[in-house]
């Protein structure tokens, strides 16, 4: 099972869904009963939501798009789920994301609570998520970038060719060539 089956579980319900609760509510209210109702276990998403969740401990496994635009949006959240113990995983598309919670598109979406028959299945995406991102000291201490462009590796082929041949020079009107 994937991360995506299991999140597809808990998914928000729809406008249309909600409109129907609401109706059935009212009219058991009206027939005198007091309706029943019991917050649903979902997916929670929007980035002041997650952010506030993972800061609360609350988040139980945080999902991370790799597409936002500007990155600096969610570039401090994996940060954060490290200090704060949390597990996170970075996936590839953020319309993907969105999809999960019918919107078109989704920064950052998180589990908080899942039922007990779904709760083996979180613990092993859970400790994937620790093992691939949390734990992993490559993407700790790699720096990212340092690549030049095509202006500056040519200034600076073109410094090292002229100190060559100053260093060439220098030795042959010493005699040493």
């Amino acid at each position: 099972m994937t991360v995506f089956t299991l999140l597809n579980k808990y998914r928000p319900e729809t406008p249309a869904a909600k409109k129907q609760r609401i109706k059935e509510a009212a009219a058991a209210k009206a027939a005198g009963k007091e309706p029943e109702y019991t917050r649903p276990k979902t997916v929670q998403y929007g980035l002041k939501n997650v952010t506030s969740l993972i800061e609360e401990k609350e988040a139980s496994l945080v999902l991370i798009a790799n597409d936002v635009d500007p990155i600096e949006l969610v570039m401090w959240l994996p940060a954060l789920c490290r200090k704060m113990n949390v597990p996170y995983m970075i996936v590839k598309d953020k319309a993907r994301l969105g999809a999960l919670v019918h919107m078109k598109t989704a920064a950052a979406v998180c589990l908080t609570q899942v039922e007990k028959a779904d709760a083996s299945q979180l613990q092993l995406l859970q400790n994937l998520a620790e093992e691939k991102f949390n734990k992993n000291p490559d993407a700790l201490r790699k720096w990212g970038g340092g690549i030049m462009g095509l202006k500056t590796q040519a200034k600076l082929d073109k410094r090292a060719k002229a100190m060559a041949e100053e260093e060439a020079k220098k030795l042959a009107s010493l005699g040493r060539a």
